[in-house]
């Protein structure tokens, strides 16, 4: 994929999750993509709870916002357009963050993007599994992450 065409998924990328309501009040922003890792950023001022660290609700929200936005990118810079929803997820809580938070996705270990597109362009829908990550300070997770998501080809 070209710089250019990244760089225009991703302003399209960031319009979308900008236009969703609850993702706005997160101040969610993309702090990075590489082509195999979308890593997103939301303050703390924005996402904190009842005890000054980040509300459960925002990082399994921010975790699986990167996730999907993941595989969102792949199908559109594999010249696609498909629904992409989360079909089921599984998150673990290890440890309180303080700091503002920062969530990156990529493909399970036994994901094939290529199987994936292939699949969702030759049968209209496809399903691949992600895992994502909330880190601290010092690099420890502070959430994980991992789902099944399923692609619907529009068109």
């Amino acid at each position: 994929m070209t710089h250019t065409l990244s760089g225009h998924l991703l302003e399209h990328l960031d319009a979308h999750y900008r236009g969703m309501p609850p993702v706005a009040a997160m101040q969610v922003s993309i702090a990075g993509y590489d082509g195999e890792r979308l890593r997103l950023h939301a303050p703390l001022s924005h996402n904190v709870n009842d005890k000054g660290c980040a509300f459960g609700g925002s990082l399994s929200s921010l975790m699986t916002l990167a996730a999907w936005g993941l595989v969102t990118l792949h199908v559109q810079s594999a010249g696609m357009e498909a629904d992409v929803f989360v079909a089921d997820s599984a998150v673990r809580y290890l440890a309180p963050l303080f700091e503002d938070l920062q969530a990156e996705a990529h493909a399970a270990p036994e994901a094939d993007w290529h199987a994936f597109l292939a699949t969702l362009a030759e049968r209209g829908k496809a399903r691949t599994e992600l895992v994502a990550r909330v880190t601290l300070p010092d690099g420890r997770d502070a959430a994980t992450f991992r789902a099944r998501f399923v692609a619907f080809r529009k068109g």
